[in-house]
Parts: structure tokens; C-alpha cells; sequence
């Protein structure tokens, strides 16, 4: 993506940001977001993906629901989204209402991504319609 690709879809993924409710927003504070054009080949390898532009978004750590505090050593909590992917998926910054579709892509995988920290399974996130 061109630097002006990055800016206007990290501005859009402001105002997502900035549109959450309190209790979403603050589970950002503890788990960090990180965003990257695509995922990187090591990742997609471990994936199975034959394409990065296949993942928008993806939630890594142990989610909530299966948390004991006997095991105290987990992985550190992330939620990850992908440019390319998110931009693909909204059908590309060339169409009519981009911003707006780019943006709707981008709560989708925010909070597909959020479900899976709380623990819902890809079948529960499409019931929601986050998936």
C-alpha cells in the first residue's frame, strides 16, 4: 500500500476507534492493536494461506474463556488487522462510497477479532454478523 493508502485507512480505523463503546475500547488498552499491510510469509506459512490478502484480522493469546489462574504462562494478548486484506474485501479504495465500505470492514474485523478475546468461535461471530 502508498503512504496515502496507510493514512486514509488508518484515519477510518480512528473513527472506529473513536465509535466503540466504553467496554470494547478498554479492552484495547490491555491488548494491543497492530496494524500491517499483510501479514507477513512466515505467518501466512504457519496459516496455511496461499494468498496475505486473505486474512484481515487476526486475534492471538488465550481468550478469556479458557484462562485459569493455574496457568499462569500464556502468550501476550493481540489483535491484529491487515490493510490489504480489509481493502480488498470492501472491494477496493477505487469504488463508489470506499471510505465508508473500507471503514464498515474495518469494525467487522475489529470486532470479529475482539469476539475471539472473549472467547466466541467463528460460528458465534457469524451469528452476530462478524464474520
Amino acid at each position: 500500500m502508498t503512504d496515502t493508502e496507510q493514512a486514509r485507512f488508518d484515519s477510518l480505523l480512528e473513527q472506529v476507534l473513536k465509535s466503540l463503546p466504553e467496554p470494547l475500547s478498554s479492552l484495547l488498552i490491555d491488548t494491543p492493536l497492530i496494524v500491517d499491510d499483510q501479514p507477513d510469509s512466515q505467518l501466512t506459512d504457519e496459516l496455511g494461506l496461499d494468498d496475505p490478502a486473505e486474512l484481515c484480522g487476526l486475534h492471538t493469546g488465550q481468550a478469556l474463556t479458557e484462562r485459569s489462574v493455574e496457568d499462569p504462562t500464556r502468550f501476550p494478548d493481540e489483535i491484529r488487522l491487515f490493510r490489504l486484506g480489509i481493502v480488498l474485501l470492501a472491494g477496493g479504495w477505487d469504488r463508489t462510497g470506499a471510505d465508508e465500505r473500507v471503514r464498515e470492514e474495518i469494525r467487522i474485523t475489529l470486532l470479529h477479532e475482539i469476539g475471539h478475546h472473549f472467547g466466541l468461535d467463528e460460528d458465534d461471530l457469524a451469528d452476530l454478523g462478524y464474520a
